[in-house]
């Protein structure tokens, strides 16, 4: 359905003239807007200029890296980047993901894999996860308003990424239960993503270092050893 994403505009970013043509020619096809750059200095200047709904970015560049390129990106938008490597190392997959990139690709991949996971970013980082009606006041630290997309802690507004926010949407929706790693997999990225377990543990890791007191100790995601996670059963600990 090209429909759908007609008005989406991709940054692609790689210094191999054949892969931009390559990949520019199956977004098109599937109604995407590309805008090219052949450079890390390039893609910093299109991002301010043309202000993308997802950059696609690679890590081997000869100016600067993509991961360079990433922490400037992240210092200024929140905008969904998917990572190109051509070494498909688990090593630079983590590095992506813990400097903010949303996915990555490893070289070769099909135009089929690239459009798919292209389109799951973008929903997932748009659809937010629904909504629960009414604040909710975990404790007298925590309070959590999923119709204003707004997480406080200690009376401050905390910043989560998109899929961060996704992510505590899901465990607090299902607050008391324990939700299995495939569980949490699906719902927060989808079902292609079935088998990247690691993103799991990356994305609770993040999530307890900003909400909880003591994150070796955590007190709202719970581990549920060999299962997956637990977000604490704040209904039932009230009076």
């Amino acid at each position: 359905m090209p429909e759908e994403f007609e008005r989406r505009r991709i940054l692609v970013v790689d210094d191999e003239e054949r892969m931009v043509r390559f990949i520019r020619m199956n977004l098109e096809h599937d109604g995407f807007q590309v805008v090219e750059a052949f450079n890390g200095r390039q893609a910093i200047q299109k991002l301010r200029d043309v202000n993308p709904d997802l950059i696609l970015l690679d890590v081997m560049m000869p100016d600067i890296d993509g991961f360079e390129v990433l922490e400037t990106i992240r210092e200024a938008s929140t905008v969904p980047v998917i990572m190109l490597t051509a070494k498909g190392e688990e090593d630079d997959r983590v590095r992506g993901l813990e400097l903010g990139a949303d996915d990555y690709i490893t070289k070769p991949f099909s135009p089929r894999e690239m459009v798919s996971r292209v389109k799951a970013v973008i929903r997932r980082t748009e659809g937010g996860g629904g909504s629960m009606h009414d604040i909710i006041e975990v404790d007298d630290r925590l309070k959590i308003d999923f119709d204003r997309r707004e997480v406080w802690l200690e009376g401050k507004l905390v910043k989560l990424r998109p899929t961060e926010y996704r992510l505590l949407y899901h465990l607090v929706q299902n607050a008391g239960w324990v939700m299995t790693h495939d569980q949490i997999l699906i719902k927060v990225w989808g079902y292609e993503y079935r088998d990247e377990p690691h993103y799991v543990r990356l994305y609770i890791n993040y999530l307890r270092q900003k909400l909880e007191k003591d994150p070796a100790n955590p007190k709202y995601i719970l581990t549920e050893r060999g299962v997956g996670y637990r977000f604490v059963d704040y209904k039932r600990q009230k009076p």
